[in-house]
């Protein structure tokens, strides 16, 4: 009888410290503080293994073996989310293992205007997301891709509209354009669209002639007038003859005077030598720009002249003799400026 008493308080005792021990284990394990402040990052279908990686390069963990423990034990090992995680001093596994399997989506404040270029536009967003610039590069570059879209490599300045997105840090560069395709149709709503079709152009060659506009433009006031005057060369089939596209075609936008050289440019943007719009855009236009040509100023001026006071500000003409008069004058302020100008 004593035997047997003795047997079963021992196996009591020993249940209490099995208890006790894991009771300790789960404290050390789950939560015991266990970080260091630090930042990672995670990349799309990255591995148990590789934040395990990114963790111990960051010493973002002081005892490696308890969170790989926890993990396990909470499937996170089975469950690596994206993102980029602030962890903060004396996190316990159990605080970081839930952070990380949230995933930690930010969004990045993006704004860009005055771009001119793939190139600029590309310059804009280097280092602002987790891909890396070239993925980008490479996949506006890939025509085949680019036709997925319903874009071409001339064409494809009008899907990015210069604005202010909220765009999350971790995409990737698929996504990127994933996104402002949905930015694109966002902004080509059933009103803009109908405004397009009320003037016989498609989105595209709305923002081909915005960008036409914008280049020509220093007076927002006059963007909806220069916008009337293309828009009446294209109905009646006149050749735009727009200084800008003339600098696109030769590839000098700092160009001051055009000349007759400049005009015999063989090049399908040099609208002094082919009828109707370019292939696409000579730049990224802002929306405001966009709108002007939708919105254009209904009048019979058929040419345009900048001022002889370079204001920036332009003299419209319904006729060719006053057009003459106006460039005239133009020709002659210029001539009147020191040469080095």
């Amino acid at each position: 009888m004593k035997k047997l008493r003795k047997i079963v308080i021992a196996s009591i005792i020993v249940i209490i410290l099995a208890i006790i021990a894991a009771f300790v284990a789960r404290k050390i394990i789950f939560f015991t503080p266990n970080t260091t402040f630090s930042t990672i990052i995670i990349p799309k279908d990255a591995t148990f293994s590789q934040v395990v990686d990114s963790l111990t390069k960051k010493n973002a963990v002081n005892r490696l073996q308890t969170f790989t423990i926890a993990s396990k034990f909470l499937r996170y090992d089975r469950n690596v989310m994206r993102g980029k995680y602030e962890i903060k001093a004396n996190e316990t596994n159990y605080q970081l293992i839930k952070k990380l399997r949230k995933g930690q989506h930010y969004p990045v404040t993006f704004t860009f205007n005055n771009v001119r270029t793939l190139s600029d536009f590309l310059q804009r967003i280097d280092k602002k997301f987790l891909f890396p610039m070239h993925d980008l590069q490479k996949l506006l570059e890939n025509e085949d891709f680019l036709h997925t879209l319903g874009f071409t490599k001339e064409t494809l300045p009008a899907l990015f509209i210069p604005n202010t997105y909220q765009i999350y840090y971790d995409i990737d560069a698929g996504e990127f354009v994933e996104k402002f395709q949905t930015f694109y149709h966002n902004f080509w709503n059933e009103k803009r669209l109908q405004q397009a079709q009320a003037i016989s152009l498609t989105p595209v060659e709305v923002t081909t002639l915005a960008s036409i506009v914008e280049e020509e433009n220093y007076k927002d006031f006059e963007k909806p007038i220069i916008a009337g005057v293309y828009i009446n060369r294209l109905r009646i089939g006149m050749r735009l003859q727009a200084d800008p596209t003339v600098k696109f075609a030769v590839g000098d936008v700092t160009l001051k005077r055009i000349l007759f050289k400049h005009l015999e440019t063989d090049s399908p943007y040099n609208t002094y030598m082919y009828a109707g719009l370019p292939p696409g855009p000579i730049r990224f236009p802002e929306t405001s720009t966009i709108d002007s040509v939708l919105q254009y100023t209904k009048h019979n001026y058929l040419y345009m002249c900048a001022k002889e006071d370079f204001s920036g500000a332009h003299n419209f003409a319904a006729t060719l003799a006053e057009h003459e008069r106006n460039a005239t004058k133009y020709r002659n302020a210029l001539n009147k400026l020191p040469r080095n100008n």
